[in-house]
């Protein structure tokens, strides 16, 4: 059987007055409450925390984070970053979500391990939020939105774009190539230089022990 709670009590758990109990008591909302032989009101401990419950959940249903990013420090000085959340965070006022994490970026939309990104996915993880406000989707990702979205609302969180790039299947195509192209260009320059490096060196000690003959 569950234990009977006071009005004051069910007022200092639940953070409101008693004459808002009283109020919903004859609305008939939210906590109903019955009534004892002389007529106090007498909460069930289980509707209490049922209530508790509900509110927790709708809570964390309101709880939205954007997100923004560009890919240079240099872009970040112009003012492109802020100005970027700042467009976000007027369409969410717009629209009246509760914004509770603003998360900015610095570095491409082809790496995961950017420290705003990682946060953000551990904030969907935790289930800490319930929708993420982005510009467009190449802020979020340059590769794999789809996945990335099919992963968030399995954690029931909503990725919501504040512009809809209406381009073709032809162009997105031709800008997923041109990226990896760009990536793998990257990391082959990056491997020639470590090994133009190494063989300077090896080039020196060489040099180095013919002159100490």
């Amino acid at each position: 059987m569950s234990k009977l709670l006071t009005i004051q009590q069910v007022s200092e758990i639940i953070n409101v007055s008693q004459n808002t109990l009283r109020e919903w008591d004859k609305k008939g909302i939210n906590i109903i409450p019955i009534k004892t032989v002389g007529g106090h009101r007498r909460y069930r401990e289980d509707d209490v925390n049922k209530f508790i419950g509900e509110q927790q959940v709708e809570e964390i249903s309101n709880v939205v984070l954007t997100y923004s990013r560009v890919s240079s420090h240099e872009q970040k000085t112009k003012g492109d970053l802020d100005r970027q959340s700042q467009r976000i965070s007027e369409y969410c006022a717009k629209k009246k979500y509760k914004v509770e994490h603003i998360v900015k970026d610095v570095g491409s939309g082809l790496s995961d391990s950017r420290t705003g990104f990682v946060r953000m996915v551990g904030l969907v993880i935790k289930k800490k939020i319930n929708k993420v406000v982005i510009e467009n989707k190449d802020r979020l990702t340059r590769f794999q939105f789809d996945l990335i979205k099919v992963f968030f609302n399995s954690y029931d969180v909503e990725i919501e774009c504040v512009e809809n790039n209406n381009i073709s299947d032809e162009e997105e195509f031709v800008n997923d190539i041109m990226m990896l192209m760009a990536s793998f260009s990257g990391k082959l320059y990056g491997k020639r230089s470590v090994k133009r490096k190494k063989e300077l060196k090896e080039l020196k000690l060489k040099e180095k022990l013919n002159n100490d003959e």
